[in-house]
């Protein structure tokens, strides 16, 4: 589906006064070759220590990108010790997705298909402005999102509950709703994947995948949502690891292996077309260099100056800094990087930082006090709209059945069956289905795991619930529902329950698991396995709150036999 509103002019993502604009240019000037490669990297951080920031710093990046553990004061003390080493401010990044990749200290929200999923714009604003206010109480300047990805190819692991969902008018609206209220609170937002995820159903983390689209068909969705969105002021764009093989060869005819090149070092996806078609007078930064995507496309020494060289401002990642740093080096003193795009890329940075009002902020200060950090996370009304937006998240997908509300009168002893997935990232929330067996209890029903060496019967269940809980997320390849795992063999894979004892489904992760167990004659989608949402799930189920949530893609994955 096309979008039919007209793409804004660009704005000035980075404009600056001319106080600001003097500190940029003083300080470009000022900087040796070497530190101005060091500006080029932001490097990533997840022990929250001295001891491993200190190689990094040595480096003088322009930015560090923070994993937090478990400790706030430790968080807090690294961020510091960054702060203090650096001549140059250094500016805080975080892939700050909600979910169960929310920080641990921070208040908890549902992820980004949750928050389509309630499908209020008002909701949108304020779980962005919480999580705007919050992490910038943890120091962060600049967030890796939102995902304007179209959940097209369902099967996708990487996209799924990632995204605003599959139809574009909903992915614009949110997503124009979001930025606004990151950068109203002084967070950069990113938009990403550039040039677009969703049509491939593979992982750019693993291998480059392909957004197949004709340029005419790309410039009625991706081209409309980024053009809007740049109009609006976005100051950031994330270039990933996709090609777009038709604009390539709209513009290189004969390229063969060459049209299926990384947006990441392509300078036609990045230049021409973001940048000069678009309108794009932001900063670019590359996905994680680290990702197969790009890994998997050319030598490591070409590639690092490539990524700079063909329009990225900034390179995200390095599982080696010292040497994509003299990679880096390396490639302005042989040509690869050409000194217009280093002195270009660092009058950018500069000047996103200077946007940001970092070169104006005493260092002593940038972070709060330790108990004035923890008073304003988590607060009361923080805590009250996040439960709210994952209650209103809910989705009752089907119930042919006729199976809710449950009631421990009819469905007492109650068999769970779960898979609780895993995160990619460091730091992610644990995960487990506690909350969910807690709430039954409560209300006096009697849940017990699935013993594999005991098959429930109707004699002994009243009720098999099946609890799975991946959200997209890098390296899962695919994402299915996995019965070999869950019932613990491939023979009793193919036993089913669903015709003989009352079945549910419910999802805390991708919305897609229907396609995989049609049988399943009752299903719920919640997006997350935050504990708000796990908590909210029972009373839904139970009948004491409504089912609120909007699918934001198709569950039934456009196949008629899901429905029943």
């Amino acid at each position: 589906m096309l979008l039919d509103s007209l793409t804004p002019p660009p704005t000035e993502p980075l404009s600056i006064d001319e106080q600001a604009r003097a500190w940029v240019e003083r300080t470009r000037d000022a900087m040796s070759i070497e530190e101005m490669i060091g500006q080029l990297f932001i490097f990533s951080t997840s022990q929250d220590s001295a001891e491993e920031l200190g190689p990094l710093l040595a480096l003088k990046p322009g930015g560090i990108n923070r994993f937090p553990r478990n400790d706030l004061s430790a968080f807090r003390s690294a961020s510091v010790h960054a702060i203090e080493q650096a001549v140059v401010p250094p500016v805080f990044t975080g892939d700050i997705e909600g979910g169960t990749i929310s920080y641990p200290f921070a208040t908890t929200v549902p992820n980004i298909m949750g928050i389509a999923a309630c499908d209020d714009l008002a909701t949108t604003e304020a779980i962005a402005r919480l999580v705007a206010r919050e992490s910038r109480v943890l120091g962060y300047d600049w967030s890796f999102g939102p995902v304007v990805d179209i959940n097209h190819a369902f099967r996708s692991a990487i996209v799924g509950t990632r995204s605003f969902g599959s139809r574009p008018e909903n992915v614009l609206a949110q997503a124009s709703v979001y930025i606004r209220a990151l950068q109203e609170e002084g967070v950069a937002a990113c938009l990403k994947h550039w040039p677009g995820d969703g049509f491939d159903d593979r992982d750019q983390h693993l291998v480059t995948s392909v957004n197949p689209l004709s340029v005419e068909e790309w410039h009625g969705l991706f081209g409309r949502i980024y053009g809007q969105l740049i109009g609006q002021g976005v100051m950031t764009v994330m270039s990933a690891h996709i090609a777009f093989p038709a604009y390539i060869r709209a513009h290189l005819p004969d390229a063969g292996r060459e049209a299926f090149q990384p947006a990441t070092v392509s300078h036609l996806l990045n230049q021409r077309l973001l940048r000069e078609e678009l309108g794009f007078k932001g900063l670019i930064v590359s996905d994680a260099t680290g990702m197969g995507g790009l890994t998997g496309w050319m030598e490591r020494s070409e590639t690092v100056p490539a990524v700079i060289e063909n329009g990225c401002d900034m390179f995200l990642f390095s599982r080696a800094p010292q040497r994509d740093y003299g990679f880096m080096l390396d490639g302005l003193r042989n040509g690869r990087l050409s000194e217009g795009r280093l002195y270009e890329a660092v009058t950018r940075i500069l000047t996103l930082k200077a946007r940001l009002g970092l070169h104006r902020i005493d260092p002593a200060e940038r972070m709060m006090p330790i108990e004035a950090m923890r008073d304003a996370l988590q607060t009361p009304d923080h805590r009250v709209a996040a439960l709210q937006a994952a209650g209103q998240s809910i989705t009752l997908v089907k119930d042919t059945q006729s199976l809710l509300p449950l009631a421990p009168a009819t469905h007492r002893r109650v068999v769970i069956v779960a898979e609780e997935g895993f995160s990619f990232w460091d730091g992610a929330l644990s995960r487990g289905y506690g909350p969910v067996l807690d709430e039954l209890r409560a209300r006096g029903f009697e849940p017990r795991m699935l013993d594999v060496d005991q098959w429930p019967t109707r004699e002994d269940t009243d009720l098999v619930l099946y609890l799975v809980g991946q959200e997209a997320t890098p390296s899962a390849a695919h994402i299915f529902l996995d019965l070999v795992k869950l019932h613990g063999s491939n023979r009793k894979a193919m036993s089913q329950f669903a015709q003989e004892i009352p079945t549910a489904l419910l999802s805390f992760g991708q919305p897609y698991y229907l396609y995989d167990a049609p049988h399943m004659k009752t299903c719920v989608n919640a997006y997350s396995a935050i504990e708000p949402v796990l908590r909210e799930t029972v009373r839904r189920l139970t009948g004491e709150a409504p089912f609120t949530g909007v699918s934001p893609v198709d569950p039934f994955c456009g196949q008629e036999q899901l429905r029943w």
